[in-house]
């Protein structure tokens, strides 16, 4: 196993770029242990924590319709804060532009840097690389992975990415970026340390080759293949070897199962059930589907989510600004998703009745005020804790010419928050109908 804390030379070095764009990422989480018996003294314990951020989640093409607009059109850049302070980047697809106007450089007493892993070569996994603010800044510096393909040759990463920033492609080439740059290729099987972090690599089922990446951190492991279509037992038993155990297993799930036996067949990608079959084989304990089409609407994706969740306990469909965090105390992950896309909100009194699934999978009725509303979404103060992506349905009373009148909602959880009152929580919901 090899280390990156060994000299660069194994690096291709690049052209050489301070950052102050605002947003930094907590590492650890600290509690106190009981009072010493000789005095008030408390012993402070550090809990190893990582985030996982999803910055873009679609296949393919970036998204911009309204049908698109929950889940998020981005394409695939996925960002892993580890403990010791080290910063990785998964894929450089048009989300690495969102990560970019919000970058804070790594910190930490073990941190080494920001190191950027690439799967593959095509667009939708580099077309960020143009658009990512850091790089055009002196004083950072970054450290890029992927393979050598038999299509380009030595320096593979680096050709293609002076390609597409090529005349006439592009107003300026990669001399621009004035951050460091270093290179490295890594094969399907090899394995290394970046700090207290040990990485893998396996060879995954995808036109022009791919890889797959395993990351284990003193908070948890996650695994990350997108872009795999199963049938080749060889690279079928490699994404197993992949996922085992793991706490995080982010997979393709681009296509439907029928999809996938059918017109989709050969183009590289996964679907939901074969998601849930790996997941299932290999023990992982959380499944994340993930690059999702551009022709899959929120509502498409939805139901996609629902069936997966009739055969795997803990699955999550990836959407912007999902955040999970590894290491926080209990057995299950704990997944936030930050309200950056909310409409403009009133505060409201309306008496409803809220109908869904527990976090535990048991369905709850329960009579509550709608306190703050808005076109998309609501606001509601729960007794029971719904489960994060779970569909709710909502009926509210308000007085209308004949009296009080009913309407009936249906919305999806993609915020749970403690609330104000005791023994309450608070629950984003965003309408679908």
């Amino acid at each position: 196993m090899g280390s990156l804390t060994r000299p660069f030379r194994e690096f291709i070095d690049a052209l050489a770029g301070d950052c102050d764009h605002e947003m930094s990422f907590p590492l650890r989480a600290s509690w106190r242990g009981a009072a010493s018996h000789r005095g008030s003294a408390f012993k402070v314990m550090t809990v190893p924590i990582a985030k996982l951020s999803f910055w873009g989640v679609r296949g393919s093409t970036p998204t911009v319709d309204p049908a698109t607009w929950r889940f998020g059109g981005n394409t695939p850049c996925v960002e892993l804060s580890a403990p010791d302070g080290t910063q990785f980047i998964l894929d450089c697809g048009t989300g690495l532009r969102m990560l970019g106007s919000r970058w804070a450089a790594p910190h930490g007493n073990g941190a080494q840097g920001t190191h950027i892993f690439v799967t593959h070569y095509h667009w939708d996994h580099i077309q960020g690389i143009p658009f990512f603010a850091p790089l055009y800044v002196a004083n950072n510096e970054f450290y890029f992975y992927s393979f050598r393909s038999k299509f380009l040759g030595r320096d593979s990463l680096k050709q293609v990415f002076e390609a597409q920033m090529a005349l006439p492609y592009f107003p300026v080439d990669m001399s621009a970026m004035n951050a460091k740059r270093k290179f490295r290729e890594v094969d399907g099987g090899e394995s290394f340390s970046i700090g207290e972090n040990k990485i893998t690599a396996r060879w995954l089922n995808h036109p022009q080759g791919c890889l797959g990446f395993r990351i284990e951190t003193p908070a948890g492991t996650l695994a990350y293949a997108t872009d795999n279509e199963p049938g080749d037992p060889k690279l079928d038993a490699s994404l197993l070897e992949l996922a085992a155990g793991a706490d995080i297993f982010i997979n393709d799930a681009q296509f439907t199962p029928d999809q996938l036996e059918t017109t989709k067949k050969g183009w590289g990608h996964s679907s939901w059930l074969e998601g849930v079959k790996a997941a299932r084989h290999a023990q992982a304990k959380t499944l994340v589907l993930f690059h999702h089409d551009p022709d899959s609407t929120d509502r498409m994706v939805d139901s996609i989510l629902r069936q997966a969740r009739e055969e795997f306990d803990s699955v999550f469909a990836a959407s912007e600004g999902m955040v999970i965090t590894l290491g926080a105390a209990g057995d299950r992950v704990q997944a936030h998703m930050p309200g950056t896309r909310t409409a403009l909100r009133r505060e409201a009194q309306f008496r409803a009745k809220v109908c869904g699934v527990t976090e535990g999978g048991k369905d709850f009725e329960e009579q509550t005020l709608v306190r703050d509303l808005s076109l998309q979404g609501a606001l509601i103060s729960l007794k029971h804790l719904p489960r994060l992506q779970s569909e709710l349905e909502v009926t509210m009373e308000a007085p209308g010419p004949d009296g009080m009148q009913s309407m009936k909602l249906r919305g999806y959880v993609v915020r749970i928050d403690s609330g104000t009152e005791k023994g309450r929580i608070a629950v984003g919901v965003v309408f679908t109908d």
